[in-house]
């Protein structure tokens, strides 16, 4: 058994689905994903290999069809999964955030109507907050919804949303947008709407355009796409929670679970790029020795492995808080930042392991170099993580 990235105090069941899924990923993910990642491909006999598995309804109560497991599962799921690639956690990620943002804030018809479907796969989940000109400044969101106004209890949505993982596979998005609450806080006059839509691109329906994929740099095989919004009209049944001016606590409180996410996928980055540093160097040979044995890459080694087992455990503390239902944003904002930077500093260790090999195609090495950078970025920068974790801290050590 492999000595890094162990979690103590885990159930039997969770021992279970963990071996499970690793074994799916050794011999379903990991020979298929490079060939698939330099196509472009959508992973399809993957997702549907997870669906069998349950892995849609990991985290989506018994009551509904779900497995009813912990944050703590889900992200042990993760960095398995994003071990073997990370693309197809992404497939994943969106749907867990979806189904987490339902099962703490729908309304009970909404949980009924949704949650079931969600845990079987048929139905997919998305999410959006970005927009074009906004970044990070969640605060600012332009895409507006307005009453119709003609009795129906419907509204218009108008606007533009980006960078929406899975926005052409998934037929369920949570849009957050600009509702008119007179509320001075700009945050306060924010609403959650569940947008259901067909999956594919351009005009899925009235009114609602996914434009097309986003070509990247790496994370392939998942979709990202804009949706643009012209006079789509939805019903007020739509609103998540049934509560106006909601959606900022409601999106936060899923980005929370999306922050332990990303750590939990930046740890199965670095696990595998160490796998992959540590097997090379010892089948490599230079100056009549392998290359471990020469201390330049030892040190490289044991750094490695150092950084790797750090952010794992800083992962999982995250996710123990949240199944506990403490306040985590401060420990997810630390894994998250934490995970990002150390899966580029492995991964880039691993890449020099490799030397002049690891710039070829055909090692995996090459696919995660550009797989890791987007972890630096996704829910929110490493500055973005800063200035959460230290107004966190500036609460508790306030001077008194």
């Amino acid at each position: 058994m492999a000595r890094l990235a162990q979690t103590a105090g885990l159930t039997d069941i969770q021992t279970e689905i963990l071996s499970t899924v690793r074994s799916f990923v050794d011999k379903e993910i990991i020979p298929h994903a490079t060939a698939l990642e330099h196509a472009d491909t959508y992973p399809a006999d993957i997702v549907d290999g997870m669906k069998e598995m349950g892995l849609f309804g990991l985290m989506i109560p018994e009551e509904y069809g779900g497995l009813g497991e912990s944050l703590l599962t889900y992200a042990l799921v993760v960095e398995e999964i994003a071990r073997g690639w990370m693309s197809v956690s992404g497939v994943i990620n969106t749907h867990f955030i979806v189904a987490y943002m339902l099962r703490q804030h729908g309304t009970q018809a909404q949980k009924e109507h949704y949650l079931p479907l969600m845990a079987t796969g048929e139905t997919r989940g998305s999410f959006s907050m970005s927009e074009p000109d906004l970044g990070s400044d969640v605060a600012a969101i332009k895409t507006k919804a307005v009453e119709a106004g003609d009795g129906t209890g419907d509204y218009v949505i108008d606007g533009a949303k980006m960078w929406l993982t899975n926005g052409g596979t998934s037929n369920l998005t949570a849009v957050l947008v600009k509702t008119d609450e007179g509320s001075e806080k700009a945050h306060q006059n924010l609403t959650t709407f569940l947008v259901e839509k067909p999956t594919g691109y351009g005009e899925v329906a009235p009114g609602l355009i996914v434009p097309g994929k986003i070509d990247k740099m790496g994370y392939k095989g998942v979709d990202t796409t804009e949706m643009v919004f012209s006079g789509h009209r939805i019903s007020g049944e739509q609103i998540l929670g049934g509560a106006r001016g909601k959606g900022f606590a409601h999106m936060m409180d899923g980005v929370e679970v999306g922050r332990v996410n990303v750590a939990a996928r930046a740890c199965g980055i670095a696990i595998r790029a160490f796998e992959l540093g540590v097997e090379y160097a010892q089948q490599r040979s230079t100056f009549g020795k392998p290359i471990v044995n020469h201390q330049a890459i030892a040190f490289k080694i044991a750094e490695m492995a150092t950084k790797v087992e750090a952010a794992h455990l800083m992962m999982v503390n995250a996710a123990r808080l949240k199944d506990r239902g403490e306040r985590n944003d401060v420990e997810a904002g630390m894994a998250k930042m934490l995970a990002s930077e150390y899966c580029k500093e492995v991964t880039e260790d691993s890449f020099r392991i490799h030397g002049g090999y690891g710039y070829s195609k055909e090692y995996e090495i090459e696919r995660l170099m550009r797989e890791a950078p987007f972890l630096l970025i996704g829910e929110g920068t490493s500055e973005i993580q800063k200035t959460i974790i230290s107004r966190g801290l500036l609460r508790d050590y306030k001077l008194r």
